[in-house]
């Protein structure tokens, strides 16, 4: 079976390569079309290959099976459905006589199986159309990520998905864990690029605008056969550290193989100060005698400290301004000022303190009234 699988893929593919150009770029090339003409003898043995479907596809496979039917007879295809296992089924008969036609229809039902509509998978059967399915379910490990970068991947209203569909002239569905791809061989290049780029934390909007920037140099035909190196925006991914930083840092000092030096024992302070040696009486002695030390000092930072509170302050000296030795200023003109001004201070206060002179002036008034 397995010689027979291997022996046809051989075949299709030196019959395909066969008309390709050497130049010629191998995934966009044209492939030459592949009659009955050409192998009239049909095929050595039979190929089958079965795939498994789940539960909720039952029902639209069931509605849309004779469709599958009559688009692989056509070719020669025997297809079957079991729904008590939940398997579809082709396989190559003794009218089959295209040997690759069996490799499409095996990607026909993978894709129906992973709820590509109909009309989408029967555009694998053509020569120029190729499927791939992306698994994407180990990329990521922890899984609320995995769903976060997943629907980065389609995007708002599914507009991400929408462009990459129609740069790459591929059909997309993310479904599950995997994400099925069908169109042209090159198209179907960069799809795998944006989705294996996606899960690993690159948006798809960066290969996007990369996309749109080769299909504008691709219509210049100066630039159609240079490197676009170039041209391409390059994007560096910014990886910053969220951990809160402390606010006091500790510098550590220089490494030393040394261990730090061993402290010192209270036998070892006695000793150094010359304690050790004297007696329990001498010892308490001396230890009164430190304590009563402490206590004076003590006592005299006290007393300092409430005498501060009757010290007075130093009073701010206030010096005469020397205006006889300022020659700038005019002493004449200056007494003249405090004259007229003393004299204006009089009249005001004589006008106020009077009083009859609020009488006087409304006397005044009403006869000028009369």
């Amino acid at each position: 079976m397995q010689m027979a699988i291997s022996s046809i893929l051989i075949m299709a593919s030196s019959i395909k390569e066969s008309s390709a150009n050497g130049s010629e770029d191998a995934w966009s090339m044209k492939i030459s079309s592949f009659t009955k003409e050409d192998n009239p003898r049909g095929l050595l043995c039979e190929s089958a290959f079965a795939t498994l479907f789940p539960k909720y596809r039952e029902k639209y496979l069931r509605e849309c099976w004779p469709l599958v039917k009559n688009a692989l007879s056509e070719h020669g295809i025997k297809a079957e459905l079991d729904v008590v296992e939940g398997s579809m089924t082709v396989a190559t008969t003794r009218k089959t006589w295209d040997p690759y036609i069996i490799i499409k229809a095996r990607d026909m039902i993978k894709l129906l199986a992973r709820s590509v509509p109909y009309e989408q998978a029967i555009k694998v059967l053509s020569d120029d159309m190729g499927c791939d399915i992306i698994k994407i379910g180990s990329l990521v490990r922890n899984r609320e990520r995995f769903v976060k970068r997943r629907q980065r991947l389609i995007g708002p209203n599914g507009s991400t998905l929408k462009a990459i569909e129609l740069l790459t002239n591929c059909y997309v569905c993310v479904q599950g864990n995997t994400v099925a791809a069908l169109g042209p061989y090159k198209g179907l290049q960069h799809v795998r690029k944006i989705v294996e780029e996606t899960m690993k934390n690159i948006h798809p909007i960066y290969n996007i605008k990369a996309l749109m920037i080769k299909r504008e140099l691709a219509k210049d035909p100066k630039l159609k056969n240079e490197n676009w190196e170039r041209f391409l925006p390059k994007f560096k991914s910014k990886n910053i550290s969220k951990r809160k930083q402390p606010k006091k840092k500790r510098s550590k000092g220089e490494y030393t193989p040394f261990p730090p030096p061993q402290p010192e024992s209270k036998v070892d302070k006695e000793l150094a100060t010359g304690e050790y040696f004297l007696k329990e009486k001498e010892r308490k002695a001396k230890k009164l005698k430190e304590k009563q030390e402490q206590r004076s000092n003590a006592e005299i930072k006290r007393q300092e400290k409430r005498s501060q509170s009757f010290i007075p302050p130093d009073e701010p000296v206030h010096k005469k301004k020397q205006l006889q030795n300022d020659p700038d200023v005019d002493i004449h003109k200056l007494k003249k000022k405090l004259k007229s001004s003393q004299k204006q201070g009089f009249r005001q206060t004589v006008n106020t303190s009077m009083p009859g002179t609020e009488e006087t002036k409304r006397d005044k008034k009403k006869k000028k009234e009369k």
